[in-house]
């Protein structure tokens, strides 16, 4: 854990911070009391959520490898990265070519102070302090238009971040804003929580009583319809096997996964190309 003496510039440890949470939850360090407090809280309602944390890190993973390896995509603009753990994008893509770029963007200052701690002399990759809420300000950020040259394909990773969007600070039109700035050949990979509705009443119910936990602990936290969340998508041409509980996509060869039934069909992920 984290020190009262150690906190960097701009970080308030007396509020929780959405990296944070997943920071203590994923078994990391750079965390404070009033983020493990929030943490705790969700844990009462989704005890493996820890195990969800780590099968949203290896659909990362695969989707990095599908993008580098099968696509040959050479530009990766990670927002919402949260702090740097094990299964970077830039580690995963630089076993494959080393000459990808990669931005890490987030709006914590901590996820800033680690990223460039970590990625201190690495040419190809970045970190910038920015907010998903604001997508024409990424788009114009100097660090961005110098590493990213939207003229190419780039793979936009939105892994878990837009279930903190509230429906009032319009998650699709963000989206939308996002895609538009996209060149044929881009593709944007997503995971988000979701609630199942009717289709599996006991397990909507989970979702919706985590969703209140996450809102009144962080101020943040939906779980959307499969419906809403393929909306994120636009035009855009979602491949197979589609938006699917994250252990389905794309498993390899003997994966297996120990989430439980609720947790597994309330996060869910999925890749979509620009035509």
């Amino acid at each position: 854990m984290v020190s009262e003496l150690r906190v960097p510039l701009g970080v308030d440890p007396t509020k929780p911070s959405i990296a944070r949470v997943y920071d203590y939850m994923l078994g990391g360090r750079n965390n404070f009391a009033v983020d493990r407090d929030a943490g705790d809280k969700a844990l009462r309602i989704t005890p493996d959520a820890p195990v969800a944390g780590r099968a949203n890190r290896a659909f990362l993973g695969r989707v990095i490898r599908y993008l580098v390896t099968e696509v040959g995509v050479r530009q990766l603009l990670d927002i919402g990265s949260g702090l740097p753990t094990q299964g970077n994008v830039h580690e995963i893509a630089h076993s494959i070519d080393p000459s990808v770029r990669v931005v890490y963007i987030d709006n914590d200052p901590m996820a800033l102070a680690h990223g460039r701690a970590l990625l201190a002399g690495t040419g190809t990759t970045t970190v910038i302090q920015a907010d998903l809420r604001q997508p024409e300000e990424i788009l114009a950020h100097p660090e961005i238009r110098e590493r990213i040259d939207f003229t190419h394909p780039v793979g936009l990773l939105l892994i878990g971040i837009l279930h903190h969007i509230n429906d009032h600070e319009d998650p699709v039109g963000i989206t939308d804003r996002l895609r538009a700035a996209l060149p044929p050949g881009s593709h944007l990979a997503l995971s988000h929580f979701h609630n199942p509705g009717d289709r599996l009443p006991d397990i909507a119910w989970k979702a919706r009583a985590a969703e209140k936990v996450f809102n009144e602990t962080l101020g943040t936290g939906r779980w959307r319809s499969t419906e809403e969340i393929m909306r994120y998508f636009g035009d855009m041409d979602v491949l197979e096997p589609g938006l699917v509980p994250l252990p389905d996509w794309r498993p390899d060869p003997g994966q297996t996964h120990d989430l439980q039934p609720h947790t597994y069909h309330t996060f869910v992920g999925g890749l979509a190309r620009m035509a």
